[in-house]
């Protein structure tokens, strides 16, 4: 029976008890206000304040309406503790199993703060079919969370221990989504020294703040504000532009945008860009040292470090091993 049901039996049990005392003194001649005030100071432990006559009769009731009471009262107690047990033991399950599943992960992100930004990367990383991890401070959004049925941890984001159990040693990149920009530097200062290799992404919401999180060892830094006029200006100048990207962001139709490293120990160094590609069209080279090709020739050779930005189906390219 769930804990709701319950708690209306044991509404319905202190109802009956208290029409059981009050109608059992209305039997033994006392009046209404008299039946109610007994009945209430027997079930209290109170007592009579009063003196009130009692026939022996009347004084047998009032025993048993005083065990009667005490048994409720034992059940509400076990009931209560019970509803707290179960609702311990359920969290401390979901937590686990929650943990375990993050324990398993390898290559994933995580997403510090679960706020408008947050979110927004969170609906990115699941159109991508990206793994990733959240973070929050608020246990306030709790629910929601679990109703979007991302993996999350409730903290400070900044505690090593806590980015640990979000598995850092084993992320490909971490987002810092916290609307503090002094909160997102110490993110970045502490995450990096967890896993010195991690990809970091970072909002800063003023530009004297951009560089301070750059000296903190993050990779690129985006200022909401900032894009968001940039985005504007180009709908309203080139508006198939930004249509071309959104098509090839949200990966419609199987087509999608791509960007794939050529690691140095990659079968692929010394291939062309047209064996790497296939059908795809590769829109950028962009080498080790920072040189860029736009719109490569297919025979363009392959060189280790080099990021290669591909338009098309992505099945129809080549993978980096």
């Amino acid at each position: 029976m769930r804990l709701s049901g319950r708690s209306w039996l044991l509404a319905a049990g202190i109802i009956v008890l208290l029409g059981y005392g009050v109608l059992g003194y209305l039997l033994f001649g006392f009046d209404l206000v008299d039946a109610v005030y007994l009945t209430v100071s027997t079930l209290t432990t109170e007592g009579f304040a009063t003196p009130v006559a009692l026939s022996d009769a009347a004084k047998i009731f009032t025993v048993s309406l005083s065990l009667f009471g005490v048994s409720v009262f034992v059940v509400v107690l076990g009931v209560l503790a019970t509803g707290l047990v179960d609702g311990q033991l359920v969290a401390r399950s979901r937590r686990r199993s929650m943990q375990r599943r993050i324990t398993g992960l390898r290559g994933h992100h995580i997403v510090c703060s679960y706020g408008r930004v947050g979110r927004a990367v969170a609906r990115e990383f699941e159109a991508d079919g990206v793994p990733f991890v959240v973070i929050e401070v608020k246990p306030e959004l709790e629910p929601e969370l679990r109703r979007d049925g991302v993996l999350f941890l409730l903290g400070n984001s900044s505690s090593e221990d806590l980015l640990r159990a979000a598995g850092i040693e084993h992320a490909r990149g971490l987002v810092c989504a916290v609307d503090s920009d002094a909160e997102n530097v110490y993110i970045t200062l502490v995450a990096r020294s967890l896993n010195p290799t991690i990809a970091i992404v970072a909002r800063a919401s003023e530009d004297a703040a951009a560089d301070r999180l750059y000296r903190a060892g993050v990779e690129r830094v985006v200022s909401p504000y900032a894009t968001t006029g940039r985005r504007m200006a180009l709908i309203a100048l080139r508006p198939e532009v930004v249509d071309f990207f959104d098509l090839a962001r949200s990966g419609a139709a199987a087509l999608r945008m791509e960007e794939l490293m050529v690691p140095a120990n990659s079968g692929l160094v010394g291939q062309t860009v047209q064996e790497l590609s296939g059908s795809a069209t590769a829109l950028l080279i962009r080498r080790a040292g920072g040189e860029l090709l736009p719109n490569p020739a297919g025979e363009t050779i392959l060189e280790p470090g080099d990021v290669v930005v591909m338009f098309g189906e992505s099945d129809t390219r080549r993978s980096p091993g």
